[in-house]
């Protein structure tokens, strides 16, 4: 097992990352338990770890309830997190009681922002079983839902006590998703460790094999790099860099999700096709080579992701990018690439030249 630390003075926190942990990891942690916890798992993820996670708390003398939602990005939504706190009152859990998010992303995040509003806030666990999930989302206390104009529009910074991210889980991961998560990976190369992107070209081939030891250190190497910028920048305030760096590809990954529907495209996917536009138009900003864009290109390839987006209309993705985050003063900002490793926010780049990148990008 490995053990990474997010420093946040007195909400720091543990990432646990290795094989087993669900079953073994609790006796450590127990004391981040309390006496009772409500799990929130989706119909998915249930079935294969729901008894096993609950038989390892009762070991430690944690009571449990449990909560099974739907699965699917098109379920982050108001009523289904109205789900949660239905189950929460009817149990009538305290502000003692653990929330533990048992799944990917979408339920990290719902369960995370039911943590962060239930009763003013409750303690909050990460049991991540996605790849995105454990070198991601699970990681840095960004909760929230969907609304049907823009992707995490509404939510909360709420940290866990503790990601549990145990790799076992990952042998049952769909290629799909084991792809999606890719995506995320191979950003952490893009934006700030370019030794890393280096490693993810000779081991690639590893990594979409599930190669336990690659998966390992690509997990425990992109949580590190996370852990560093959030250390820095917890509630992304920064104006330039910061937390927002690790939205590469983002803005335009957020139109297609949206744009398309939630869950016609998987969040790795359109993260994918999005970093590609942005890399396009790092290119045209005289900031890249030809030759860069196109290792950048061969790397989401090789991990089966789109390097395209879909045919939108330049006009809908520009529409549905000025609802992003990072919009102030109704500046749209951008992160790119400097270069490969070193990414940037900027905001001064022509509406031409972004809509050349995508439409350069589209299939």
């Amino acid at each position: 097992m490995q053990t990474l630390t997010i420093n946040l003075q007195e909400r720091s926190y543990p990432i646990l990352i290795g094989s087993g942990l669900l079953d073994s990891s609790w006796q450590t942690y127990a004391h981040l338990l309390g006496k009772r916890s409500c799990i929130v798992s989706n119909e998915t993820v249930a079935p294969l770890y729901l008894e096993r996670v609950q038989a390892a708390l009762a070991k430690v003398g944690a009571g449990t309830t449990a909560l099974v939602l739907p699965d699917g990005e098109s379920f982050k939504t108001g009523a289904t997190l109205d789900q949660i706190y239905d189950h929460l009152l009817a149990e009538r859990c305290d502000r003692t009681t653990t929330i533990i998010a048992l799944g990917g992303g979408v339920i990290g995040d719902l369960a995370g922002f039911a943590a962060a509003t239930y009763q003013r806030g409750v303690p909050f666990i990460q049991v991540p079983t996605t790849l995105l999930a454990q070198v991601d989302s699970s990681v840095g206390g960004k909760t929230g839902i969907n609304h049907p104009r823009g992707k995490n529009m509404i939510g909360a910074f709420w940290q866990p006590r503790l990601v549990v991210a145990d790799t076992d889980t990952l042998n049952t991961l769909p290629d799909r998703e084991l792809s999606a998560g890719l995506a995320e990976v191979i950003k952490y190369g893009l934006i700030r460790d370019l030794p890393f992107l280096e490693w993810l070209e000779m081991n690639m081939d590893k990594l979409m094999a599930r190669d336990a030891a690659a998966l390992s250190w690509a997990i425990e190497r992109s949580c590190a790099n996370k852990a560093e910028v959030v250390a820095a920048d917890e509630l992304e305030t920064a104006r330039e860099g910061g937390r927002a760096l690790l939205n590469l590809g983002h803005t335009f990954g957020h139109a297609i999700e949206t744009g398309m529907g939630y869950g016609n495209w998987l969040h790795g996917e359109a993260v994918a096709a999005g970093t590609m536009m942005a890399v396009e138009l790092s290119r045209r900003l005289g900031w890249l080579a030809d030759a860069d864009v196109e290792r950048a290109r061969r790397l989401f390839h090789r991990a089966r992701l789109p390097v395209a987006g879909p045919r939108l209309g330049t006009d809908t993705y520009l529409d549905l990018m000025g609802h992003d985050k990072k919009v102030i003063a109704g500046r749209l900002r951008l992160v790119l690439l400097k270069r490969l490793g070193a990414a940037v926010t900027y905001a001064d780049a022509a509406q031409g030249e972004i809509r050349a990148a995508i439409d350069a990008c589209c299939a």
